[in-house]
């Protein structure tokens, strides 16, 4: 394997924002077709794009914890032994983690093999409704210094820094914009369009969506959220008023605020929300989250 071509495919799965894995031999036991250094890339479906790290079977398994690791986000070496079909099938009886795999091959080696996942940049997409807005101002420099792709959609946005991409269409609507599943939105519409927003949201996957407004307006939203017949669900599990309950005061804070919520939702973190009390409606009352 070259180191250019290596590099290269590397390169242009980077520049796609496609996820993908390396799989490395760093250590062998015994006979082995994969060498120390052998290094294979693995796509987000499980397919060798280039390289190897010796022949189709302890590739095929490679690829099942490749998949893993993309979907974790977490580096981890494997043993893969390479046995005749009696052993192998003992060893699977027998194994004890899932750090090993038996792969039925007359080779009789083992391999450690170190799986290592590449994955895109998170993105942080703010919805402005135009003008000066401090707080959407401090998300952008704040979203790029913890790493996100900072997507601002904003017709007319007032910001010292530079998002990775600004939508500034007129009156764009967010329907057609493609969300991924682990992005993170913040609607920062002020009142007039975050109903017609959030309701645009509620048919798309996103992992965390949450509302900068006052209790007032939250309570008034959210009940015309469920007048339009909004999944309950998605109206449930709207950070509204977003942000943890920090003390939060200055925009630079409460940008903190909303970034530390964001943060502990990506990583299953449930931190202290001042509650917000819905009236009852025909849905029942509800605990909502503010800052």
């Amino acid at each position: 394997m070259k180191s250019q071509d290596f590099a290269r495919v590397l390169d242009e799965l980077a520049a796609k924002k496609e996820p993908f894995a390396v799989a490395t031999v760093v250590r062998i036991e015994g006979s082995s077709i994969g060498k120390p250094g052998f290094k294979a890339v693995v796509s987000k479906d499980g397919k060798i794009l280039f390289g190897t790290v010796g022949g189709v079977c302890p590739e095929s398994a490679i690829a099942e914890m490749a998949m893993n690791a993309m979907r974790t986000g977490k580096a981890k070496t494997v043993k893969v032994f390479l046995e005749d079909a009696r052993k192998a099938l003992e060893g699977i009886v027998k194994s004890q983690t899932e750090d090993e795999v038996h792969v039925e091959t007359n080779c009789g080696g083992m391999m450690e093999i170190y799986v290592e996942p590449y994955l895109p940049s998170e993105r942080l997409v703010l919805i402005g409704q135009g003008g000066k807005d401090d707080i959407e101002d401090a998300l952008v420099k704040l979203g790029k210094l913890l790493d996100f792709e900072v997507i601002v959609i904003d017709h007319m946005p007032v910001l010292s820094g530079e998002p990775d991409r600004l939508i500034t269409d007129l009156d764009y609507d967010v329907s057609k914009f493609e969300f991924n599943p682990s992005d993170s939105v913040v609607v920062l519409t002020k009142g007039e369009r975050d109903v017609a927003v959030l309701q645009a949201l509620s048919r798309k996957k996103a992992r965390f969506v949450g509302l900068m407004a006052s209790g007032q307006r939250v309570r008034d939203d959210i009940e015309a959220l469920r007048a339009k017949g909004v999944n309950r669900d998605f109206v449930e599990a709207i950070h509204a008023p977003i942000g943890v309950d920090i003390g939060a005061v200055a925009p630079e804070e409460i940008a903190l605020s909303i970034m530390t919520d964001i943060i502990a939702t990506k990583h299953g973190k449930h931190l202290p929300h001042k509650p917000l009390v819905l009236e009852a409606s025909s849905t029942g009352a509800h605990q909502r989250k503010t800052n």
